[in-house]
């Protein structure tokens, strides 16, 4: 239970990051008038989370039927896997009116490099590990 909440505030801070760093992703909160936690931080915790279920149920069949290009690429085919994950996150957001946005397959591909980096960086210093490996 620790390691999944460890995981998902590093989630957090990495989406965070990528919405800061660049233009075409983007939180705008829900519709509803709320307060200013309400307004960022919860649809934040929101998206997060909803990246991290894309990420451990839709990401491994998308990596294993893309494998061979994955292969034929030495890897760098895993970024935009992970830019369609990203952009499958924005539209799963935005069918639950959460306010996250990704315009576009650049800058998804751009926020899923941030991404990846902030959460490998933070992974190693919190130093999360997982049961499984």
């Amino acid at each position: 239970m620790v390691a999944f909440l460890a995981r998902w505030a590093i989630t957090s801070i990495a989406l965070a990051l990528a919405a800061q760093v660049m233009d075409d992703i983007w939180f705008t909160g829900p519709d509803s008038g709320q307060g200013e936690l309400e307004e960022k931080l919860l649809p934040l915790l929101g998206v997060a989370l909803i990246l991290s279920l894309v990420t451990a149920f839709v990401k491994p069949v998308l990596v294993l039927l893309s494998l061979p290009f994955i292969l034929l690429t030495l890897g760098l085919f895993l970024l935009v896997v992970n830019a369609l994950v990203l952009m499958l996150t924005g539209w799963i957001a935005d069918q639950f009116d959460v306010g996250f946005h990704v315009d576009g397959f650049w800058p998804a591909v751009g926020g899923a490099i941030i991404i990846s980096i902030t959460t490998w960086i933070l992974d190693a210093i919190v130093g999360v590990e997982d049961k499984d490996r």
